[in-house]
């Protein structure tokens, strides 16, 4: 196994991070099955497992606290640990150091090891960061020692992405990124960017909220490598990278865990060989060739006032591409709220960090399954 290195600090990470966005969860109000959770997230540690990943809305506001609660025991002082300001929530009478305060108590612990401001986008950027003076206050907190590396988690194109790194002194940074994304967002341009002027990223996505697992198109299919799961093959394709210190996986099963356990003890960069890569890139060509919504299914925005289950829907819709109309004709109608709830009122555009036209799409997918 090789451990892996940030550029510019010293800092040595094992090449998976444990992201706590999808927990296990349990009853009708999908709370965190914490048992279940904590022993997943502590067996992870016990394996080597040293950075673990949440912010202050995951699992509606109950991941915080839950992982304060993981790192019991002795288990705090074995990893790094790293949350997100909401910067989205900032005003005049929400601060950044409030809001620091209660990710403190949550967490339990005096300090956080890496700090990102979250979801970055142009939006935030202008109207929240440079508004509330957010990079003095991040510099103010490193110095009393609340938090100890810099970073930011990004959604947006690669101008902006450029514009944010050279805008402060930044640690690090967390960027989506996997084989179908080389071209999305930050991209691998962005990677390398961020590498050249000193800063490792975080990948998150690697398997694009699962869709890179579950059953992909038949040309997808046909142009990747059969010696390998398409799990292993997707988090080998970011590891192979130098400038990605870890990837963070959401794992939600002990079987997750262990799988991504062993891929992450036989990783190294320079992983793949040329025809895997060629391979990797022709999958990408393939896959941007097809009538998808680019949602991961993260949820962030979820809960639709008028009831739409926005990703279910979305991965309704894509299904058709890969197992018929017919069959994602009956996984629509089996959901509690389909797209003609839909009242287009622009809430879920701005959570969207995919940026996805969601009222839009709504209409087509609306009309696709009425014809």
């Amino acid at each position: 196994m090789e451990m892996r290195k940030f550029k510019g600090i010293d800092v040595e990470v094992f090449p998976l991070g444990f992201g706590c966005m999808r927990l296990p969860t349990k009853g009708k109000d999908k709370k965190i099955d914490r048992p279940k959770a904590i022993e997943m997230v502590r067996h992870a540690i016990d394996e080597g497992v040293n950075y673990v990943d949440t912010a202050f809305y995951y699992h509606d506001g109950e991941s915080e606290d839950f992982l304060g609660e993981a790192l019991a025991d002795g288990y705090r002082e074995k990893v790094y640990l790293a949350t997100k300001s909401p910067v989205y929530d900032l005003t005049e009478e929400i601060t950044f150091e409030s809001l620091l305060e209660t990710q403190l108590k949550r967490l339990k612990t005096d300090s956080i090891d890496f700090y990102l401001l979250h979801t970055l986008n142009k939006d935030l950027w202008e109207n929240k960061v440079l508004k509330y003076d957010v990079l003095s206050s991040l510099k103010k907190a490193q110095a009393q020692g609340k938090i100890k590396y810099i970073g930011f988690s990004f959604h947006d194109d690669l101008e902006m992405f450029k514009r944010i790194v050279d805008a402060f002194d930044w640690q690090f940074c967390q960027i989506q990124y996997n084989y179908v994304d080389i071209n999305h967002q930050a991209g691998t341009e962005g990677l390398e960017y961020a590498y050249s002027k000193g800063i490792s990223s975080i990948v998150m996505e690697p398997l694009r909220g699962g869709r890179l697992v579950g059953e992909l198109p038949e040309r997808v299919k046909e142009v990747l490598p059969k010696s390998k799961s398409r799990v292993e093959l997707a988090l080998d394709f970011v590891w192979d990278r130098e400038e990605v210190a870890l990837l963070l996986s959401g794992m939600s099963t002990p079987k997750q865990v262990e799988d991504n356990l062993r891929y992450a003890k036989r990783s190294h960069v320079g992983m793949l060989t040329p025809q895997q890569r060629k391979a990797l890139k022709k999958a990408d060509e393939v896959f941007h060739t097809m009538p998808l919504v680019g949602c991961t299914g993260c949820r962030y925005c979820m809960p639709c006032p008028f009831g739409v289950d926005i990703p279910g829907t979305f991965s309704a819709y894509n299904s058709s591409v890969y197992s018929g109309k017919k069959n994602a004709k009956q996984t629509y109608a089996d959901l509690s709220g389909s797209a003609e709830l839909c009242r287009a009122c622009g809430k879920c555009v701005s959570a969207c960090p995919q940026s996805i036209a969601i009222p839009e799409e709504m209409k087509k997918i609306r009309a696709f399954f009425e014809e």
